[in-house]
């Protein structure tokens, strides 16, 4: 089956609900990509680490505008507390509530010897696990709606919708799997199905198979569930997270990664999600700005203001590149390269953006 774009909320912060059977090293890896020092552990409470991210773009545009305020885009991960397995092997309806409140998951399977645990690691069966508790966790909620759409007589279109959802929760595939052009999800909105989430998977290891490549199997497995996946070493890397970061790449290098686990993490979720930047700037504030790959201008001029998007008349659009060649705006424009755009040009990541508006 042909894998599609998860979609996101365009009105909030990119927020990742990190979800995994205790034991498997999910608060430390949550440690790791924020750089907070949570408390391991079983049970807890649910606890968020916002995390801004890196762009090489915005820190140039704001040393050259010296703004009062500088704004980067943000993640936001949210510590899904995690549990024992269960006799099923399953997680717990209020478990599966705490992910279903999530608007993207980020599935830690260990792959590391835990004194803690009786069961050996395997990452392949708790990948299934997760994934059949939650096609179970949605196949209930579509049929409940599908029984009472029929009763009431909905929609039509709702009612197909639900049908076509269900026939592929049945196969036990994930609905994230289907298109936008085949789905249209304003009318399952609410429903807050857990396999159309976007899924990324991160395999936590022990240091010394931490640049070890994730096995073909579970590789191909995760990108048939149209998910994203990375291999990390979560014990080391929380402990370099909190260094200072110009001593963060030596130690990474001793690691054998070039990296940091945030930014191998950012340029995976960025890349399944199709995500890109954009950016408004002056003397008050320099902003990225993130919001999906083919958003039309008016669109996105909703993100900064709901004003903006209501009277909108144009968008004045400068590419990073050219404005870089040219060194200001100023310049942009007696070259005569400033694009003045409509309301349905879509978007390239790094534009700069100014929107001509009236209310």
């Amino acid at each position: 089956m042909e894998c599609s774009v998860p979609l996101l909320p365009q009105s909030h912060h990119m927020k990742i609900g990190l979800v995994g059977f205790a034991g498997s090293g999910k608060t430390t890896v949550f440690n790791a990509l924020t750089g907070l020092g949570a408390p391991v552990g079983f049970g807890g409470e649910v606890r968020l680490g916002t995390v801004r991210v890196p762009d090489d773009r915005i820190d140039t545009l704001s040393r050259i505008f010296s703004p009062k305020k500088t704004t980067y885009a943000e993640m936001i991960f949210c510590d899904v507390p995690g549990e024992h397995r269960s006799d099923s092997g399953g997680l717990s309806r209020g478990s599966l509530h705490r992910i279903r409140e999530q608007e993207a998951l980020c599935l830690v399977l260990q792959d590391f010897v835990n004194p803690m645990m009786e069961k050996k690691p395997d990452p392949r069966s708790d990948l299934e696990t997760f994934h059949t508790e939650c096609v179970l966790a949605d196949l209930e909620v579509v049929e409940k709606r599908l029984d009472r759409a029929r009763k009431e007589r909905a929609d039509a279109n709702e009612i197909e919708t639900l049908e076509q959802i269900q026939k592929l929760l049945e196969e036990e595939h994930p609905v994230r799997l289907i298109s936008p052009q085949d789905l249209d999800r304003t009318l399952i909105k609410g429903y807050g199905l857990l396999t159309d989430r976007p899924l990324f998977i991160v395999v936590n290891r022990s240091e010394t198979r931490a640049t070890d490549p994730m096995p073909d199997a579970l590789a191909s497995r995760i990108a048939e569930l149209g998910a994203a996946g990375l291999t990390l070493s979560a014990s080391v890397e929380s402990e370099i997270s909190g260094l200072d970061p110009a001593d963060q790449p030596e130690f990474l290098a001793d690691l054998g990664v070039n990296e940091s686990a945030l930014s191998r993490f950012i340029r995976s979720a960025y890349s399944l999600v199709d995500l890109i930047s954009f950016f408004t700037v002056g003397p008050d504030e320099v902003k990225a700005w993130t919001i999906q790959r083919g958003t039309r201008a008016r669109e996105a001029a909703g993100k900064i203001h709901t004003d903006l998007e209501r009277g909108f008349i144009r968008a004045e659009v400068t590419p990073f590149d050219v404005f870089i060649e040219c060194g200001s705006e100023t310049a942009v424009k007696e070259a005569g390269k400033l694009q003045i755009e409509g309301k349905d040009y879509v978007l390239s990541d790094g534009n700069i953006m100014h929107v001509r508006f009236n209310v």
